[in-house]
This record gives structure tokens, sequence and C-alpha cells, in this order.
């Protein structure tokens, strides 16, 4: 048995497994990650394309999708651990374009039809995804306020890094709204993250770009992590595509060459717009699973990493997210991350944390077990509810512990 406690044997079966999903043709190319008590274990199986003849590799660029969310709550905790940022004071000093909330009475009601905030947003409402904005779980045109968003390029749909304007004037359009729930009244999901990639910058006093790069990818030596892709580098950047929800079959979605991330976009998605390598995110991983620090460094404090990783959600906070029906029977939410507090399945004990990237990632990390593990495809999700292929990874990822 290796250091890390993993069967050699049953990593082959993790390998079989993923493996299926490419000669299957369900993805063009994947790469895993497995790592327990500083053993790593990756592996690249298939091409960066559909019909391509480019393998798949170690250094393959993905776009990581919401796997930005946990690296924006970092940053901000960074300014938090500065005072720079307070959790429990109102966003208003940095962001008065969001002063003076007004309410929608319903969710399907019209957008005059509001009531007064009870009280300002806070930090800790960005962090938490209680800020009364987010993704309406239900089909594009339900509702006014759906639609309101989607024609003020708001992000309400898969990143398009091209799409959204820079971020004064994202925050100017998202301040003509009002908010869908009273503050802290409710968790919705993404748009608190984009939110907090304005706050940085202005907290920070420098482009969300810089300061990440500065702050988090520097120092954890990230050297793809970044959100768009430089010229030299694009052979590195694997095709993503989508699925046909008639036929089933692969459609691309962003080009390597000439796409979305070809270029810096306007505006620097904090809740979907980062692209980085397998070995990048493991980085992030391991700093948030050693509490903070990576190598000699310090990155964050065990106290606000500790902080990060619990439940920060009351029962009716939780009430109808409308992510996935029970998911928060089994699990809460932190700052940017899931947590796990409830052990229902053999992937991931309580006190697990991580998330995923609905263009084809995820990532967890497990204290108990002393743990990392990461996915990486870009073939998208289609419903909060993980594919098969990430099911199938965690599975496969417990059932290697050897000890």
């Amino acid at each position: 048995m290796s250091i890390g406690g993993l069967s050699k044997t049953r990593l082959g079966r993790l390998h079989d497994v993923m493996a299926g999903y490419v000669e299957r043709g369900d993805v063009p190319g994947i790469v895993t990650l497995v790592s327990r008590r500083g053993e790593v274990h990756v592996d690249a199986i298939g091409t960066k394309a559909v019909a391509g003849s480019d393998p798949i590799r170690r250094d393959t660029i993905f776009r990581i999708a919401s796997l930005t969310k946990p690296i924006a709550a970092a940053a901000t905790m960074i300014l938090v651990e500065q005072c720079g940022l307070r959790l429990d004071e109102p966003v208003d000093r940095l962001l008065p374009e969001l002063a003076n909330r007004r309410v929608l009475k319903r969710l399907d009601g019209p957008l005059d039809d509001t009531v007064p905030a009870n009280r300002p947003i806070t930090v800790r409402d960005l962090l938490t995804f209680r800020a009364g904005y987010g993704i309406v779980m239900a089909p594009p045109g339900t509702y006014p306020i759906q639609t309101a968003m989607s024609e003020r390029l708001l992000g309400q749909g898969p990143p398009k890094p091209q799409t959204p304007p820079a971020p004064d004037e994202w925050i100017r359009r998202l301040g003509t709204l009002p908010l869908m729930h009273q503050p802290g009244e409710q968790w919705m999901y993404h748009t608190a993250s984009d939110v907090l990639g304005v706050l940085i910058a202005r907290a920070s006093g420098q482009p969300l770009e810089t300061f990440l790069r500065e702050r988090l990818f520097e120092p954890l030596g990230m050297k793809d992590a970044g959100f768009s892709v430089p010229a030299t580098r694009l052979d590195r950047l694997a095709t993503s595509y989508q699925v046909d929800p008639k036929t089933g079959a692969l459609e691309l979605y962003d080009a390597a060459k000439g796409g979305e991330w070809s270029r810096p976009p306007a505006f620097p998605s904090a809740g979907g717009g980062l692209v980085c390598t397998i070995d990048d995110y493991l980085a992030f991983g391991q700093m948030m699973l050693n509490n903070g620090k990576h190598g000699g460094e310090r990155i964050l404090s065990r106290p606000s990493v500790e902080t990060m990783t619990t439940d920060q959600l009351t029962p009716e906070q939780k009430g109808a997210s409308g992510l996935i029906a029970g998911y928060f029977d089994s699990h809460g939410w932190g700052f940017g991350v899931s947590v796990v507090t409830r052990r229902d399945d053999v992937a991931g004990p309580v006190g697990t944390f991580g998330w995923d990237g609905g263009l084809g990632t995820s990532w967890r990390s497990d204290p108990s077990e002393d743990m990392v593990g990461i996915l990486m495809t870009q073939r998208a999700w289609t419903s909060p509810i993980p594919p098969d292929v990430c099911l199938d990874f965690w599975t496969s990822v417990y059932q290697a512990i050897d000890d």
C-alpha cells in the first residue's frame, strides 16, 4: 500500500470507469486528480476536442466555471483579514449602486410591485448567497425579473465572458432591479459571486484579475489561472461542449482559438469566468485543506478557512433554494463552498467541502481523509444534478482508499 493509503488496483478501476466515458463518446477527454497525504495521482484520458488527435494532458487548460466561486470567496477573506472589508458591514460604502434596495413582493410579480428592503446587503450576505439576487431555477422568461436580468446581460445562464458589460456598468444595471428576496432571507445561486468580484476590485483598488494574481495565483504557483488564455497558450485550452437536449450529441460551446476565453473579458466574472489547469486548482484545494497554508507561506488564517468551510445557513434560508431537491438535507453552504453536513454516500464524509463547475469540473477537499479530488472535463452539465461522469468519479475516488 502507498503512503497515501490508496490501492493501485482500485486506482486502476477509477481509470477504467473514466476511460469508459471517453470510449463511449460522452466526453472527448478527462483529466482526474486524487491527492491523499501528499501523494498525487493524475490521469489524462482522451483528446482535447471531439474527433481530434491532440491528446488531453495534465497541463491542459480548462474553463472552470463555478469553481471560480470558492476562489472569489478566498480573495474576499484576504481583504477581511486586512480589514479592507468587514463581514457584517453593508456593501453600500463600496457599492452605492446597491444601497436602498427595493424587494419584489412576489418572485413572479411585476418589477414595480415592491417593498423596501428590511436592511442593507452585507459582505456576509454575498459570501453565503443570501443577498437577494440569484439565478432563478426556472425556464428562461418564466418570471419578469428573469427577463430583466437577461436583457441587462447580468448572467442568468452559462458563462459567456464576452457578453456582460464592464464592472461599473454591470453593477449599475444590477442596481436598477429590485431584489428577489429580502437580504439574508433565502439562499440564491451565483449572482452574489459576480457582485463580490466588483466589491473585491473596489476594496483593493485593483482590477479583480490583478488582485487574484498577486494575492492568490502567484503565491500558490497557479501559473495558468486567469480570465482568458494568452495566444501562446491557446493550444493547451480544451474545446468546450454542450449537449443537444434532443439528440444527446455533443455540440460546440466554445472553441479554443477565437473563442470567448481567447481574449480578456470586459467583465471578469467572479462567479464563473476563470480558466486553469488541474494542478493549478490542486494548489488552491490543498491550501484550503491545509487551513490556509501553502508550503511555507500563509495565504489565509486557519480561523478564516474554518469559517469559510462551516455551514452558514439556517434551515429557513435553505428553504426552497431550487438547486436540487433534498440537496441541503445533507449539505450546507459556507463562504463560496458547499459543506457536507450529514453523510449519506460513500463519497464525502461530514466536513468535506468543495464545489462544481457547470462546464464540466468538480473539486472536493476532505479533511478527515487528508484528500483532494478534482475532475476536469469540458462537457457542460445539462441540469443542476451532477452528470454520471461526476458521480462515478467521486464513487471511484473513495473506493480507492485502502486503509
